[in-house]
């Protein structure tokens, strides 16, 4: 699974797999936490996660929303920036 970003101790991944398909999201590990994010909406759709880091994982969603969106489409990866 490639790491897309790392931040604040947070760990951005997203599957390339037929199989991992729709909705649209991206997966977070914060410590022990994992948890699915939908790329749309920024929300947990699976798992739990620290409401802070949510948050966190949120504001990345929403500031890179575009090309997770074009990379979920293609299955191209590219590093993006952390929040900072």
């Amino acid at each position: 699974m490639p790491t897309l970003a790392r931040f604040y101790g947070i760990v951005i991944r997203m599957y390339f797999l037929g199989s991992e398909h729709n909705p649209p999201h991206v997966h977070a590990i914060y410590g022990e936490d994992t948890a699915a994010f939908s790329i749309r909406t920024g929300d947990i759709i699976d798992g739990d996660f620290p409401k802070r880091a949510a948050d966190m994982v949120g504001e990345w969603i929403s500031l890179n929303r575009e090309d997770l969106i074009k990379m979920w489409e293609t299955q191209e990866f590219k590093k993006l920036d952390p929040l900072s």
